[in-house]
């Protein structure tokens, strides 16, 4: 089982991103492939190939670590990686350090309660909009301007990743909702002006 562990977004804020993701394929033809608007989520951990008796486990300890809402925005695009992209994104900011406290506290708890190390690279908050079709290469293109908008994470999730020639089905494995996440503090404001 491939697994990984996402906060959940508003539906407003998925379906604004989709329609944002599904704009840039429309102009970048079909290189780019939008993600579903269910499939929308931030990654806090990618946890890898796992087997299906440690998910149980590994549920628990995720969602044990959940916490307070995180107060998010979103910023600007960004194509990764840089120099040969494969996926288009848009970054989240983190305004009050609340997201980082909790991908650390993440981090730490599937540590300690497995024999999993999760990636070390930096954690750089963003939400894939589009991926780049295999074999396809494309150019990092100039880009609208994501939509505007704040708003509270929902919950915390463990995920399993099911691949299939279609693209990937997201089925959530074990789940909690983040305190204060009944407040959902939402503005969207689509851009114009180009990033």
């Amino acid at each position: 089982m491939r697994l990984f562990v996402a906060l959940d977004l508003p539906e407003q804020v998925r379906a604004a991103l989709a329609e944002w993701g599904a704009q840039a394929v429309d102009r970048a033809g079909d290189v780019l492939r939008a993600v579903p608007p269910e499939n929308l989520h931030l990654t806090l951990a990618f946890l890898g190939a796992r087997e299906e008796a440690q998910a149980e486990a590994i549920g628990a300890i995720v969602t044990t670590s959940a916490g307070n809402t995180c107060n998010l925005s979103l910023g600007a695009p960004l194509w990764l990686p840089p120099r040969r992209p494969g996926v288009l994104t848009v970054e989240v900011s983190d305004a009050t350090g609340a997201l980082a406290g909790l991908h650390a506290s993440v981090i730490a708890a599937v540590h300690a309660g497995t024999e999993i190390t999760p990636e070390a690279r930096p954690f750089r908050p963003h939400i894939t909009v589009a991926r780049v079709r295999r074999g396809a290469r494309i150019s990092p293109q100039h880009l609208q301007k994501p939509p505007s908008a704040a708003f509270n994470a929902t919950a915390l999730t463990l995920y399993r990743s099911i691949m299939s020639p279609k693209g990937a089905r997201y089925e959530p494995l074990a789940r909690r909702a983040l305190v204060g996440s009944d407040a959902l503090s939402l503005r969207t404001r689509p851009e114009d002006s180009a990033a």
